[in-house]
């Protein structure tokens, strides 16, 4: 008789999840409270055009590839690929611009226009890049570390302390750079992580390795297919999926859990797997029936930051964006006093935009544009009000947008407003936060919390919040660690 699996959260870690676990013979039932698929990640249809609300920027193919590997499947029988080059335009308040290129050449020609000697140093920091992505790829991403023993392995250790633990990623750009372009252009990988370039660890620089080098793609039909693709794959191998289904409380008997009860009855399992953020899924125990943990020790993490959204179907082109455009404020780096420390919606923030209609067609009506703005954002605290302020900062946006040359905004025929209380509402994000707990210190970048829960046999996470940490690629790989080790766990 085959063993039982619930997966709470059908995001791309728990769809990753159920698709390794269902190869591996388990009976998977999948649940998601929301009438779609995709947890952050959503399609928006809405008078034509088409916008996915959530991540957009795809890198790190091979995490994604290895999902239908491990099935015997071809990704590309599920989701068509492309490669963006340039990856991402970078534009200044000046009007500088950047193009990130996997032409390093090129890129040095870009920076010495503005800096020369940071241009001569980029050979030399894509390298650095390159070496500790080497390192974070062979010891801490493809690999859990739940025992004392996976921990203290002295290979580890020795690698450990070669990604700079202690250095922050500002220290390790200001050794290979002085201009604040180049320092803020390669500052905002912290942001891909919920965290400050100020305060983030100095291992993410391998995210110039990850872009330039490996590349960032897009996906054919926009982002959401990505889980229109492991969705099907999943149903192929058997896993029920239930939408609108939304989980109550983990059943716990005797220490360990046996299913979880839902909006539609209680649904019994051997292993009980959630993907939403932990920070909130944990709770799904109550505290009486727990040893080591409680509430209270959860609420110590600090959130990552989360983001206003705009989703903007304008009757024009857009000649000056690329697929993905970077547009950097006159104040570089002020944001991220405003939304670590003063925990309200930045004066001057950073916008990202999404113009997906730059690289395939049908994205919008003929002439018109798709476009995803996004600004960082504090998570939800009692200094900010959403509620009261959403339309009053969508408008600050619009107006920012029209300053640098963005404009149509103000006379859009679509204008979708999406806030971290939305976020909070709709998906399982604590405090709004997007990337669950925020990667501003060595400890929770390093020792965020862990995939096994300490308290219940039984209990699984997979996402953002634990190992190996936010992000598409990420997360999709925590589901496939997690499926493999429960397969190899005894009964």
């Amino acid at each position: 008789m085959s063993r039982k699996a619930v997966i709470v959260g059908g995001g791309l870690g728990g769809l990753s999840c159920a698709i390794g676990l269902a190869v591996e013979g388990f009976d998977v039932t999948l649940t998601e409270k929301e009438s779609m698929l995709g947890g952050k990640l959503k399609r928006v249809e809405k008078s034509g055009y088409r916008f996915d609300r959530g991540p957009s920027t795809i890198t790190m193919l091979h995490a994604f590839r290895r999902v239908f590997e491990r099935a015997g499947r071809r990704m590309e029988d599920y989701i068509t690929t492309y490669e963006l080059e340039p990856r991402t335009r970078n534009v200044f308040f000046d009007g500088t611009t950047v193009d990130l290129s996997r032409d390093a050449s090129w890129m040095r020609e870009q920076i010495a226009a503005y800096s020369p000697e940071d241009a001569m140093r980029y050979p030399a920091f894509l390298e650095e890049a390159r070496r500790v992505y080497g390192l974070a790829d062979g010891r801490f991403l493809n690999r859990l570390m739940l025992s004392t023993r996976e921990k203290i392995d002295p290979m580890l250790l020795r690698d450990f302390l070669k990604v700079r633990p202690t250095t922050t990623l500002r220290t390790l750009l200001a050794r290979y750079f002085s201009h604040p372009y180049t320092l803020a252009m390669f500052g905002r990988y912290a942001t891909y992580v919920g965290a400050s370039p100020l305060r983030a660890p100095a291992i993410f620089a391998m995210l110039a390795h990850v872009e330039a080098d490996l590349g960032i793609h897009g996906i054919h039909g926009g982002t959401y297919g990505l889980v229109e693709g492991m969705a099907r794959l999943a149903k192929e191998l058997g896993v029920t999926v239930l939408t609108d289904t939304e989980v109550l409380s983990i059943k716990v008997r005797s220490g360990r859990a046996y299913g979880v009860e839902t909006t539609a009855g209680v649904l019994e399992a051997d292993e009980v797997v959630c993907n939403g953020d932990l920070l909130t899924t944990a709770r799904l125990v109550p505290d009486r029936l727990r040893r080591r943990t409680s509430s209270s020790r959860l609420d110590t993490y600090e959130p990552s930051l989360s983001g206003f959204v705009l989703l903007a179907g304008v009757k024009q082109r857009y000649d000056s964006l690329l697929h993905h455009t970077m547009l950097f404020p006159q104040r570089l780096e002020s944001e991220f006093g405003d939304i670590f420390e003063r925990k309200v919606a930045p004066d001057d923030p950073a916008l990202y935009i999404c113009n997906s209609g730059y690289s395939e067609q049908g994205t919008a009506p003929e002439g018109g544009s798709s476009l995803f703005v996004l600004a960082n954002a504090p998570y939800l605290s009692e200094s900010w009000d959403w509620r009261e302020r959403k339309d009053e900062y969508a408008d600050k946006i619009v107006g920012m947008l029209k300053k640098r040359g963005i404009g149509g905004l103000d006379t859009a025929e679509v204008l979708e407003r999406y806030t971290p209380a939305d976020l909070q509402r709709d998906t399982y994000a604590h405090r709004g936060a997007i990337y669950g707990i925020s990667s501003n210190t060595l400890k929770q970048t390093f020792f965020r919390p862990g995939n096994r829960d300490p308290d219940i046999s039984g209990l699984w996470y997979v996402g953002g919040t634990a190992h190996p940490g936010g992000g598409t690629p990420l997360v999709t790989m925590s589901g496939q660690l997690v499926a493999e080790r429960i397969a190899s766990t005894k009964v």
